[in-house]
């Protein structure tokens, strides 16, 4: 009992001297945030070796595997020691994390993922398009960037592309290029399985439009239109069981399971949802496109 009290508070003081490190990096969150991305939900097991371990709004996901595990986001800054919490309620170690990944590299997926890699030693997984937004911790984000990173830069291991695949202890994860709303986000589809069925997973970063400006006065990315009809066309055509998104909001989590609910995986297999959210943001696409 002692000694895990040691290691929790050995941790919490690593979590606040890499908040001095940030500070001292010029790193500066945007103030006005939302309250549900910050505000706890409690873990759960969505399918399979698949859980969900972030916070109300903001997705995290978390697979488990016999050689370690994979986390998807990690939320805002200060969601580190949240998020550690609900893995360990799961019964998993936090510092089994191999592998980190992002959807998309903005401070509400990514704000924690420095403080974690540097806790567990995970290899930081980008796509390519994402690259140098990653290693600046946002400041040339084409949206939300300006002269001071909104979240610590993180060294990446390896670089992705459309296509690749992740492996991990039996898990392999498709990345899909999906870019517009960053250059670089991007979806993971997968599969896991239980002892009924196994079930084709789409974790989905919905190409929602981040900027008022005119895609032609954007011109650090000149190919965003193109990105954007792109993305939509592809997602369009993703075949799968359960979908899941960046933002719980995005895929009505809190509509589909209430905490305490039990296990539920067919909660999650949503075709008429992900086509209504895709056909909204078909839509928005067409209204922006259109004004230009």
């Amino acid at each position: 009992m002692l000694v895990q009290k040691f290691k929790w508070v050995a941790l919490l003081i690593s979590f606040v001297c890499l908040s001095f490190w940030a500070s001292a990096q010029e790193v500066a969150q945007p103030a006005n945030t939302d309250p549900d991305w910050s505000k706890p939900y409690p873990p759960f097991q969505i399918a399979g070796n698949l859980y969900y371990v972030g916070t109300y709004d903001l997705a995290c996901y978390f697979i488990a595997t016999p050689h370690g595990n994979i986390l998807i986001n990690t939320g805002l800054a200060d969601s580190a020691p949240v998020i550690k919490a609900n893995i360990e309620a799961l019964g998993f170690k936090f510092e089994d994390i191999k592998i980190l990944l992002t959807t998309q590299a903005h401070f509400d997926h990514m704000g924690a993922m420095a403080a974690i890699k540097k806790l567990t030693g995970a290899k930081m997984m980008v796509d390519v398009g994402d690259v140098g937004v990653v290693t600046d911790g946002g400041r040339s984000d084409y949206a939300v960037g300006g002269n001071i990173s909104t979240y610590t830069p993180v060294q990446i291991d390896r670089v992705l592309h459309n296509g690749d695949i992740i492996k991990l202890g039996g898990i392999r994860l498709i990345m899909l290029h999906h870019p517009g709303h960053t250059k670089g986000s991007c979806s993971f589809l997968f599969n896991v399985k239980d002892k009924e069925r196994s079930y084709r997973v789409l974790i989905a970063n919905m190409p929602t439009i981040v900027t008022d400006k005119n895609f032609s006065d954007i011109p650090t990315y000149p190919d965003i239109a193109k990105d954007y009809a792109y993305t939509l066309d592809a997602m369009k055509k993703l075949s799968f069981d359960i979908w899941l998104a960046s933002h719980a909001s995005q895929f009505n989590l809190q509509g589909k399971h209430k905490p305490g609910d039990g296990y539920n995986p067919a909660a999650f297999i949503d075709q008429k949802g992900y086509d209504a959210e895709m056909n909204d943001l078909q839509e928005q696409f067409l209204k922006k496109i259109k004004k230009q």
